[in-house]
């Protein structure tokens, strides 16, 4: 029995030393929105593929996509706007994996205010948490489908307190919100939020959170192995929700993820999920960047296979 025992251990850490090891740089801090990564990686499905996955967290959220395109991890979760930002500011990145295949952002307003359309939200104060550029291009466009346009409101950066700045009354709506978080999070608090959302308002349809690497280096092999276990992974987080969460909030030293706040997002961000997050639809993202360009956002369109793995 011993020397069974033995032998296995050898085989483990045989195979952990011939493992291809890969970095991946978050772009915040653990959340549901990175279940599949989370839920892969404590099945051991990334091990199973050869690679040997470390997962780290950002101290600067702008920085993932820079440290890969630098050549200091070898993956990144980033979002399609802000990719197709990088890739025209030649960055060298191209886009591996979805993850979140769907906008999570919305206009949010507190429910019992009476605001009925955006058209209500004339002459009134929208907070958001980022720069300015795509809060204008994204806030208009959604106005402007409601008649108004961005000069109608008053913006104001409140940094990343959107649902305090909301619920304390210093803004009426906000930008920014997903609409998987800060919901839960000012029902948690006694207020009742209200998302217009971002799709149904004129804006093109984009993945909120994608995976990118260096477009000079991206090692395709690598990449098919890491999006097989990523399916895998949320193959079982979508048919068995419970016992995946169970998973993601035992990662790490098994405390700081098991939040109510969480347990609620978890939820509603499963049907956000990528089932195939290795597949893309290069007329979406084209159309996406044509909205960038059209609204000022980007000053050049760049060819959507430039920046799109085959």
């Amino acid at each position: 029995m011993k020397k069974l025992i033995v032998s296995l251990t050898l085989v483990l850490m045989s195979q952990s030393a011939f493992a291809q090891k890969v970095t991946l740089m978050l772009d915040w801090f653990v959340n549901p929105d990175h279940g599949p990564i989370i839920v892969a990686k404590q099945q051991g499905l990334f091990k199973a593929q050869g690679l040997e996955l470390e997962i780290q967290e950002p101290a600067d959220p702008s920085m993932p996509p820079k440290l890969v395109a630098a050549g200091k991890f070898d993956l990144a979760v980033t979002y399609q706007p802000q990719l197709i930002r990088d890739v025209v500011e030649q960055l060298p990145l191209t886009r591996v994996s979805t993850l979140i295949a769907t906008p999570l952002n919305t206009v949010m307003v507190l429910a019992d205010k009476g605001y009925n359309s955006l058209a209500d939200l004339k002459g009134k104060k929208i907070g958001f948490a980022f720069d300015g550029g795509l809060v204008n291009a994204t806030v208009g466009t959604m106005l402007k489908n409601n008649g108004i346009s961005i000069e109608d409101v008053e913006l104001i950066n409140v940094g990343w307190s959107l649902s305090a700045s909301l619920a304390a009354g210093k803004v009426d709506a906000i930008y920014g919100a997903y609409r998987n978080f800060e919901m839960h999070q000012l029902k948690m608090e006694g207020f009742q939020g209200k998302g217009f959302y971002v799709e149904e308002e004129g804006v093109p349809p984009y993945d909120e959170l994608v995976v990118v690497a260096n477009s000079n280096s991206v090692d395709k092999e690598m990449v098919a192995k890491f999006n097989r276990a990523l399916e895998l992974a949320t193959q079982y987080t979508v048919n068995h929700p419970d016992q995946a969460w169970e998973l993601f909030k035992a990662y790490g030293d098994g405390k700081k993820l098991d939040t109510e706040l969480n347990r609620l997002a978890w939820q509603d961000t499963l049907v956000r999920f990528a089932l195939r997050p290795q597949a893309a639809d290069k007329s979406r993202y084209d159309n996406y960047a044509q909205f960038l360009l059209d609204n000022g956002v980007i000053n050049t369109k760049p060819d959507v296979n430039s920046y799109i793995l085959d």
